[in-house]
């Protein structure tokens, strides 16, 4: 098959979820608790991904290298093989369009192994792999539990490539798996990103970045903004006004909430929501004091407050472990060295970010913050065109952009001694 032909193709599974946004999103919104207007626009971004790679399909391209006369020596890209992807449960249609579009547009054949607690969006890969007229074995969708399923595929000795976004153990697990069959990954793991936020920065734009960076899918997303490094001059009005934001939240089931607007929905399981409400008390233990929020809410579902923590410091567990909830802690700062000191001591370096408008200032930041993305005035700043991985345990490999591509395919030289 032409890469060309092959790109159309690609690109028809985006056309199908499309086409079946309604009746997707809706079994989505029900299944992982997230309101339906978030839902809507997961799959409208899932349905990005096929379109971005699958318009890449022919612009991969090998290099000619000069060795002198009497030599022609040239590069290609040939497909890994089999890409086993096992697929987080925060975003099932999204993360998993990101590494299949990409695998799929390189000319690998995918296994995906979907998320244990919302798997059954994962039926419509299958009908939209069909539609868009793939080969039967093309795309292939594993449901089950990671400690079965998931790890059968990380050992199995017929896949050539293993992706993986979730925790840091279940990644070293997924890696070590791999590494007996000398099998490469491209792991996306844990975050505690953090948005330092000068005193001349834009409260309103701030504002409009903290509702999206931390209270966007209930907090549950490995990029979230769950530390806020505020400079001393500005920390209470900054306290004041998110304080305020996350108080005029409105929460409930995610399928009363078709309409964008400021909502949240339910966090995917008790057991999520319970180990963060824990985690808010035994920051309280240490010292935090909460200024929003701060305990689940008493009705029916698994609901947390969004939570606003202040009096954090960099030493409280709350401000190094991973949330994965609508939970932001406070930290303040003086000088820019210890702003970028207090950043930098974690264990992660997946995103980060500046509130600035001193542009000198936040490239400085942006050049000195360990994290594979840095946002200036603007949290998520991007799209699918964007390469996107950590530093540190927040993994290896880029996801995103055409870097990705670069995960699925091995490069392969041909030298030619000529007469």
């Amino acid at each position: 098959m032409r890469p060309v032909e092959r790109g159309r193709i690609v690109k028809a599974i985006g056309d199908y979820l499309l086409a079946n946004v309604d009746e997707i999103s809706q079994l989505l919104s029900l299944e992982a608790g997230k309101p339906l207007w978030e839902a809507v626009m997961e799959i409208e971004g899932a349905a990005r991904y096929f379109e971005y790679y699958g318009n890449q399909a022919e612009t991969l391209e090998g290099r000619s290298i000069p060795l002198g006369d009497g030599y022609y020596d040239f590069t290609t890209y040939e497909p890994r093989g089999v890409s086993g992807q096992i697929i987080p449960w925060n975003y099932p249609m999204e993360m998993t369009a990101r590494g299949v579009a990409a695998a799929l547009t390189t000319g690998n054949t995918v296994i995906v192994k979907s998320p244990e607690l919302d798997p059954l969006t994962h039926y419509y890969y299958a009908l939209a792999a069909e539609a868009a007229g793939f080969p039967a074995g093309a795309v292939n969708i594993v449901c089950g539990l990671g400690q079965e399923a998931g790890a059968a595929l990380s050992s199995h000795k017929g896949v050539d490539q293993l992706v993986f976004t979730g925790s840091v153990p279940t990644g070293v697990a997924i890696a070590t798996a791999a590494a007996q069959n000398v099998v490469p990954c491209i792991l996306e793991l844990g975050g505690k990103s953090a948005a330092i936020v000068y005193n001349d920065a834009d409260i309103e734009n701030l504002l409009d970045s903290i509702r999206w960076g931390i209270f966007f899918n209930a907090g549950q997303v490995c990029s979230a903004m769950s530390r806020l490094i505020v400079h001393c001059d500005i920390h209470d009005q900054v306290v004041s006004a998110i304080t305020d934001l996350a108080n005029s939240l409105s929460v409930g089931p995610g399928i009363d909430r078709p309409e964008f607007g400021a909502n949240m929905g339910a966090m995917v399981s008790a057991g999520q929501r319970d180990r963060a409400v824990g985690l808010i008390a035994r920051a309280q233990s240490e010292g935090a004091l909460v200024a929003a929020g701060g305990k689940a809410m008493d009705r029916e579902g698994f609901f947390l407050h969004p939570t606003i923590l202040t009096g954090v410091t960099p030493s409280m567990d709350i401000a190094r472990t991973e949330v994965f909830g609508p939970v932001l802690s406070v930290l303040r700062f003086d000088d820019e060295a210890e702003a970028i000191r207090i950043a930098n001591d974690s264990d992660y370096g997946l995103v980060g970010g500046v509130f600035t408008q001193d542009i000198d200032r936040a490239m400085r930041m942006a050049r000195d913050v360990g994290a594979g993305q840095i946002f200036i005035n603007e949290w998520y700043a991007g799209g699918v065109e964007t390469p996107f991985g950590g530093y540190k345990q927040s993994g290896y490999g880029r996801e995103k952009g055409r870097e990705a591509l670069m995960n699925y395919v091995q490069t392969k030289n041909i030298g030619i001694r000529i007469g």
